[in-house]
């Protein structure tokens, strides 16, 4: 197919769609291209030459809808437009696979940056750079403030033994990729499980909340401010502080200038993880003396996801550039996961 028919995006279907439950919406012919840098699942600018949509689907021959729930992002996303935490306008939900070939939404478009790495920051320099980090805490501090009951998100997780079940998960996770022997990932593993933390009251959580799952842009004044928050696929009602420990693991340096996985955590004026940590405990009023634990807990989760991707590389079944180092990355994780629950955080 042609860039502007991308696959998985029938331009001709959608504009049907649109034009029968969305009248007026659409003023001429569909073009689409595919958004880089997604997750699981696949996400589209859509234009009719003078406004913009984006469309958000599972990927290509997916198996497991549970995976990839349309329903739940658009849940959430119109869930949380009538609240401080900045999510794109959802404008229609379609469950009919004869469309797309699988459900999927529409929502607007959102101009803005997703900052990926620590040299895409550093043209921002060192102020600017912290301030939009900074921000990044805020917002998620407005994310766990939202009541999910007085915005329609009663029922959207189960928060009783939130951390236990996630600890689990990713343990069968693990096993399902296990091809090799990895030092030290089944002892991160069990001391885990042996020093569970009390989890806080339940909030709406991300699940992947990071500088590039959010769209930054400037304002006429030469503010950056967040201007959206993508990618709530695994978004749900659990423990906060795992969002917190997530962010916190994201702003510290891996240490490996050519590591195919990145944080931003080198970039001038960066905040440090002590930092984000008292900005957050400051605005949010949490107790946050276990967070070495969603830390170390984030590390291990990434260690198993990273593996993951590995044992599909081994077999064939992943390609491109970069993937053939992610195997040396996984004993890193492991190690850092070790020493931030063997040592706590350091101060900096």
């Amino acid at each position: 197919m042609s860039p502007d028919h991308p696959p998985g995006l029938d331009l001709d279907r959608l504009g049907a769609l649109l034009a029968r439950e969305r009248p007026g919406l659409v003023n001429g012919p569909l073009s689409g291209r595919l958004i880089e840098g997604g997750r699981s699942n696949l996400t589209y600018a859509v234009s009719d030459g003078t406004a913009k949509w984006v469309v958000r689907r599972p990927p290509l021959g997916h198996v497991l809808a549970t995976a990839h729930d349309m329903r739940r992002e658009h849940r959430v996303i119109s869930a949380l437009h009538s609240t401080p935490v900045p999510v794109p306008r959802t404008v229609l939900l379609c469950e009919d696979e004869e469309v797309l070939g699988a459900p999927f939404y529409v929502m607007e478009f959102v101009e803005g940056t997703p900052y990926r790495t620590a040299g895409q920051l550093a043209p921002l320099g060192p102020e600017r750079t912290r301030q939009a980090v900074l921000g990044l805490v805020d917002t998620l501090v407005d994310l766990h403030a939202v009541d999910p009951d007085e915005v329609g998100l009663a029922g959207f997780g189960r928060p009783e033994g939130f951390l236990d079940r996630q600890l689990r998960r990713w343990g069968k996770q693990l096993d399902a990729s296990r091809n090799r022997d990895l030092a030290g990932i089944d002892a991160l593993h069990a001391a885990l499980g042996r020093e569970l933390p009390r989890s806080p009251a339940p909030a709406v959580v991300h699940g992947d909340y990071r500088l590039d799952n959010v769209l930054i842009a400037s304002a006429d004044g030469g503010t950056d401010s967040i201007r959206a928050v993508l990618d709530w696929e695994m978004s749900t009602l659990g423990d906060p502080l795992t969002d917190l420990g997530l962010l916190v693991m994201y702003g510290m340096p891996l240490g490996m200038p050519d590591s195919p996985v990145s944080t931003t955590a080198e970039a001038p004026g960066h905040p440090s993880p002590a930092e984000l940590i008292e900005r957050y405990a400051a605005r949010s009023g949490r107790d946050v003396c276990a967070v070495s634990w969603y830390t170390a807990f984030a590390w291990f989760k990434l260690a198993v996801i990273l593996e993951g991707i590995h044992y599909r590389y081994t077999l064939g079944q992943t390609v491109g550039p970069g993937f053939d180092r992610i195997g040396d990355l996984v004993p890193v994780f492991i190690e850092h996961g070790l020493t931030t629950l063997r040592e706590g955080l350091r101060k900096g």
